[in-house]
């Protein structure tokens, strides 16, 4: 696209990022796999006669009191390995707005409208049904599971065109950011001035040596792990230490092409995050004891429950696809060759499942193990499962439509390894 050509929603984008995405969404989509079997052992270990067993492990208490890191497991899962997860986010958003095809603003501006649009109107239902009592979980559907939601294109079909996976991947990015700022200022506990300003020291050393583009771990893990524990000691929540450290690591090469810093740390770290960290935040976190069918009946009727679902379910669509259109209607943009608005609802659907923050925001606002923690749990699962289902359906009426777009974005007849569509 052109500097003079008009914008266009659900665009295609430069073969280069379009390449970069399929080999991201390659590995996320695995970490879907493992997250899903990690949520569902979950379940069915927290409904069993052995149910005492997993809530004693997830409380096991672990790490060194000295520092005051005795944390239970669940705790290392939500702080600790989520942090990893939100390293790699920032990571991705770095460079999605400093290297990638989002440095255009006029690219830029759908897929983020879209993301706000998607946390303002769930945030908002959530609030209209608990006016009055638990409006501390009003966060709580407003984040989108990109693991998750890859898992369910990867049964759906694997001929989703580049267009509608870029726009997925960058609307769950903006919205993993947009979820950390939410928790650093809307579910900070406490707060102490000394740690948090402590850690601006190993946090400062750390930039400092990115930028001079050092890779030795023995350097960079201690002063990363310094950031975080004073970061969690501070009483901001210890993922936004994530952020900060990717934010602070150099996206292009000081001298010469090839791949900056950034990439080289996403690479690295992803499998870790997809693989590991994810899949067991979501063993920790996923286990509620249901109650049978009283107590999915009960659930129905809690405003918790129905707020979330509600948001999760009609909240995030609405709210994209309200975004979407309005950057479109005074922007002028044009949807893709190819692609209908029915594309853009399936996809504003599938954003509907949130799992992995969801969870994490739940905790924060309402406690671990508490009563309104474990009804957020069956929310935040039937929500997903909904929104998973009605995603599938819509998404399916168009997989003929979507392999021809795939099989003619495949096309390279001058065989220079740059398919024809990327070339106009």
């Amino acid at each position: 696209m052109t500097s003079n050509s008009p914008p266009r929603v659900l665009g295609r984008g430069s073969w280069a990022e379009a390449r970069r995405i399929a080999d991201v969404l390659r590995k996320e989509t695995i970490g879907g796999a493992l997250l899903l079997i990690g949520a569902v052992v979950a379940l069915i270990w927290a409904n069993s006669p052995w149910a005492d067993r997993y809530h004693a492990m997830t409380a096991f208490t672990v790490g060194p009191h000295a520092l005051h890191l005795d944390l239970p497991l669940a705790m290392w899962a939500a702080d600790g390995l989520l942090a990893i997860f939100f390293f790699v986010a920032g990571l991705e958003l770095k460079r999605e707005f400093v290297a990638g095809d989002l440095r255009d603003p006029r690219r830029a501006a759908v897929p983020v409208a879209a993301a706000v649009g998607g946390v303002l109107v769930p945030a908002l239902l959530y609030f209209v049904v608990n006016r009055g009592g638990a409006v501390q979980g009003w966060a709580v559907p407003t984040a989108t599971d990109i693991a998750f939601a890859l898992a369910v294109l990867a049964v759906i079909g694997r001929h989703l065109p580049s267009a509608l996976r870029t726009f997925l991947l960058t609307l769950a990015v903006v919205d993993d950011l947009l979820a950390i700022v939410i928790i650093a200022i809307f579910y900070t506990a406490h707060l102490s001035l000394l740690p948090l300003l402590a850690a601006a020291v190993p946090l400062g050393l750390f930039a400092l040596l990115v930028q001079r583009r050092v890779r030795s771990w023995w350097l960079l893990l201690p002063l990363a792990f310094a950031t975080w524990a004073l970061v969690h000691a501070s009483g901001v929540h210890a993922t936004v230490a994530g952020v900060l450290l990717a934010f602070a690591v150099p996206v292009l090469r000081s001298t010469g092409p090839g791949p900056g810093l950034a990439e080289h740390f996403e690479h690295r770290f992803r499998p870790i995050s997809a693989g590991v960290a994810v899949p067991v935040f979501a063993l920790m976190s996923a286990g509620v004891a249901v109650g049978g069918l009283d107590g999915l009946a009960q659930a129905a009727r809690d405003p918790i429950a129905v707020g979330i679902t509600l948001g999760l379910v009609a909240g995030k669509p609405i709210g994209i696809l309200l975004a979407t259109w309005l950057v479109a209607r005074f922007t002028r943009a044009r949807l893709d060759a190819g692609l209908a608005w029915i594309d853009v609802v399936g996809l504003a659907v599938l954003a509907g499942i949130g799992f992995t923050v969801s969870l994490l925001i739940g905790e924060l606002a309402f406690g671990v193990g508490s009563d309104a923690d474990g009804r957020v749990k069956i929310a935040v699962l039937a929500g997903s499962l909904i929104a998973a289902a009605l995603a599938t359906i819509i998404l399916r009426t168009r997989n003929r439509a979507y392999r021809q777009l795939y099989e003619a974005e495949q096309v390279d007849r001058d065989r220079d390894d740059v398919p024809d569509v990327y070339q106009r």
